[in-house]
């Protein structure tokens, strides 16, 4: 790989100390109108990246058209990178065992908690890392169900050549718009496809605007309905779904962020180098553009700097003014 090949990532977001800027975070970063039409763009939203758990929507929507059944709640953790609470364990496990399944058919990799909170509680209790507990268990445990559903094999669920692989990648090539050219594997063990943010959030725009009882609008409307499974308690992508009405938004690993609002319009974005902390931020500006009220998303940008335990700079989303 030579320089060439790398994306032309542009600033998303600084960090301010004092009065100067600390750090700056470079990434890629798309705003689509809800016709489709490109609001703005930063970077290079048309290079190819790997979503991440981003993916999970979308791949709930593929098992809902080989015939799963979940309650909302459930549904809602099959598209989620959740916390680890004992509620998320808990509602993978009823979606195993629903399908007289058990955790130890599960071939995702074991991992503690990922929310800091419930990953402290579960070590004081002596707990070590688990399938269940791992951010990708409803996933996978809705991604055998649908197996037992159909009569597929389980112990081949994760292979490239298994139906619901196959349907899985029919269904994100739809949905994005976009012919899956790069294949390689997610930290779960399940296929990770190389997309661009343009048609991840085409594919956002057309789950939170498909018509009710479609597979496509059941995710999302289950996704909003538990914004709590999504991911957790004090997790921005919660706080963000609660606080806005009607907004469908899932993160992923190595930076990346999807939003999709009630009305169609959608922001992907991907941080450079995969941190984490400006995904939220990044966000901010472009959500403003698309009329969200500033109010609802001041808890997400001007995040607070501390020196000596008092604010001396902020972490923001710079403007997206063309």
């Amino acid at each position: 790989m030579t320089n060439n090949d790398f994306p032309a990532h542009a600033p998303l977001a600084v960090q301010t100390r004092g009065e100067l800027v600390e750090s700056v975070h470079y990434g890629s970063l798309i705003a689509l109108k809800n016709d489709g039409g490109t609001l703005l763009e930063r970077g290079e939203p048309a290079a190819r990246m790997y979503p991440r758990s981003a993916l999970k929507p979308l791949m709930a929507v593929a098992m809902l058209r080989a015939g799963l059944e979940l309650p909302t709640e459930q549904l809602a953790l099959a598209a989620a990178s959740h916390s680890g609470a004992t509620a998320h364990q808990e509602t993978a496990a009823k979606i195993l065992a629903n399908a007289g399944l058990a955790p130890e058919h599960l071939g995702n990799s074991t991992d503690l908690p990922y929310g800091v909170a419930e990953r402290e509680a579960w070590l004081r209790a002596g707990h070590g890392p688990t399938q269940l507990a791992q951010n990708c268990s409803g996933k996978h445990a809705a991604l055998l169900a649908t197996c037992v559903k159909n009569g597929w094999p389980l112990e081949t669920y994760l292979h490239a050549d298994h139906p619901l692989a196959a349907l899985i990648r029919d269904t994100v090539a739809e949905l994005t718009g976009e012919a899956i050219t790069a294949v390689s594997t997610d930290g779960c063990g399940t296929e990770v496809f190389g997309l661009t943010l343009t048609g991840m959030a085409r594919a956002f725009s057309r789950m939170a605007t498909a018509a009710p009882g479609t597979p496509e609008r059941r995710v999302a409307d289950a996704m909003r309905a538990h914004p709590e499974m999504v991911a957790g308690h004090g997790r921005d992508v919660t706080t963000l779904m609660e606080a806005v009405p009607g907004l469908l938004a899932k993160d992923g690993f190595e930076g990346i962020q999807l939003v999709a609002l009630a009305d169609g319009s959608a922001v992907a974005l991907k941080i450079s180098d995969g941190g984490d902390r400006a995904r939220m931020p990044a966000a901010v500006p472009a959500l403003l553009a698309l009329g969200v009220d500033p109010a609802l998303l001041a808890p997400f940008n001007n995040l607070p700097v501390f020196g000596g335990g008092r604010p001396v700079g902020e972490l923001r989303g710079l403007p997206t003014t063309n």
